[in-house]
């Protein structure tokens, strides 16, 4: 199988055998403010330290480090958030919450250390929970970009031991930003394309696939400050509708007619077209690393970009702002990662297609750790391996996870 081909097949990768001795539970837990969210906790005999792997949107159970690092002595948390599997309404900020309710309820298991490990997505909200945990209650933030009540100064935060990043991108709002399509001319209209930012058309340097494009620097300075352009767009559209329900439910309160009522409940869902367009996919010239052609969603952006697949598709204007603006969330590895003082381990894969070396340099760069440790290990963004017939990512990275954890954490590894 070439490296192309193993893009896709890369994104779900089987877990291997648990230790005979785990033993598996699973929790319901309330947060501060009143959600409920389900978490897995595997452990093994002996276990003290305990990892835990999160994402914004994706349920971790199954993920392939854990069997891995059941069998280096650490037990592992795998939970979910509120949004797991449905990102329409996902704000980031409540999200802290559900990462709270977890490390709470793990405080009170008894384990002497708590460490995230936070993959992909997992990265930038631990690197935001971190950061608002080591804050005074007092100074952590009180509402959404959209302006919704979120109490974290009221909540209990716990400051965990350590952090992980496995390939961690830049924040679901930066990635975003990197990869819309700016030559959309018509947000209602998927088809509507701006010739002159068409990051698919040969007078603008693509190549057919499998070759690599060839995009000059010009075209790139113009598409990517027209991609900031169309997130501010889509920033207004959604502050727009948002003073509208505001202004309904004033009105409301005013007046209590059901009318009013009714124009506050209504609904509003932004779709977001053509959100698989970064130049860098196809073009891997452009910052180079080990990458095969292609981007997290398949080997062809040219027509993966006008397909039902991609970031940030479908959202609430609430969630747009939170989650996915590069320009208003406050979810962003860079911005967050000052926050970051507890000792971390920061893992770079070197075929990865979401965070790039200029993007892990800007991160690790950003982070407040004065302990910090780096590597860089081959593999694609998910962990599957870059060749054949080679250890996975995943393989490496736990490596470099059990060695780092041993140097500071207690690892029993069961008999």
């Amino acid at each position: 199988m070439s490296s192309s081909e193993r893009l896709g097949a890369g994104r779900y990768l089987a877990a291997g055998e648990r230790p005979a001795s785990a033993v598996t539970s699973v929790h319901e837990l309330t947060t501060a403010d009143g959600a409920t969210v389900r978490g897995v906790l595997v452990t093994v005999p002996g276990a003290r330290t305990v990892v835990c792997l999160m994402h914004p949107r994706q349920d971790l159970t199954h993920h392939p480090l854990v069997p891995l690092l059941l069998r280096a002595g650490a037990a592992v948390w795998t939970q979910h958030t509120r949004s797991v599997n449905n990102d329409l309404s996902l704000l980031h900020e409540q999200a802290l919450l559900d990462v709270a309710a977890g490390l709470v309820f793990l405080r009170e298991q008894g384990f002497a250390s708590l460490v995230t490990l936070g993959h992909s997505g997992g990265g930038p909200l631990f690197a935001f929970y971190l950061e608002q945990a080591g804050r005074a209650a007092g100074e952590r933030l009180t509402a959404t970009p959209g302006g919704r009540p979120v109490k974290l100064g009221d909540a209990e935060l716990p400051v965990a031991d350590g952090a992980i990043f496995l390939a961690p991108h830049p924040g679901q709002g930066q990635l975003l930003l990197h990869c819309i399509d700016p030559s959309v001319a018509d947000e209602q209209d998927p088809l509507s394309v701006l010739p002159g930012l068409d990051p698919f058309d040969p007078a603008n340097g693509f190549a057919e696939p499998p070759a690599s494009s060839a995009y000059d620097p010009e075209f790139l300075a113009r598409y990517r400050a027209a991609q900031r352009e169309r997130v501010a767009r889509i920033d207004a559209v959604a502050r727009e509708q948002l003073a509208g329900a505001n202004a309904a439910r004033k009105a409301f309160k005013a007046t209590g007619a059901a009318a009013d009522r009714r124009r506050s409940l209504a609904p509003h869902v932004i779709t977001v077209f053509r959100t698989d367009a970064d130049p860098r996919t196809v073009d891997l010239s452009l910052d180079p690393n080990e990458r095969p052609y292609g981007s997290l969603f398949g080997r062809r952006p040219d027509l993966i970009d006008y397909g039902l697949v991609g970031f940030g598709r479908l959202t609430t204007p609430e969630a747009w702002l939170s989650t996915w603006s590069g320009l208003s969330s406050r979810a962003g590895f860079v911005r967050c990662a000052p926050g970051v003082t507890v000792p971390s381990l920061f893992i770079e894969l070197t075929g990865d297609q979401a965070a790039f070396p200029a993007d892990s340099r800007r991160m690790i760069e950003a982070l407040g750790a004065e302990d910090l440790t780096t590597a860089t290990v081959r593999g694609l963004h998910f962990g599957g391996a870059i060749s054949d017939g080679e250890p996975t990512g995943n393989e490496l990275a736990a490596a470099e996870i059990t060695a780092w954890l041993v140097k500071r954490h207690e690892l029993t590894p069961p008999g």
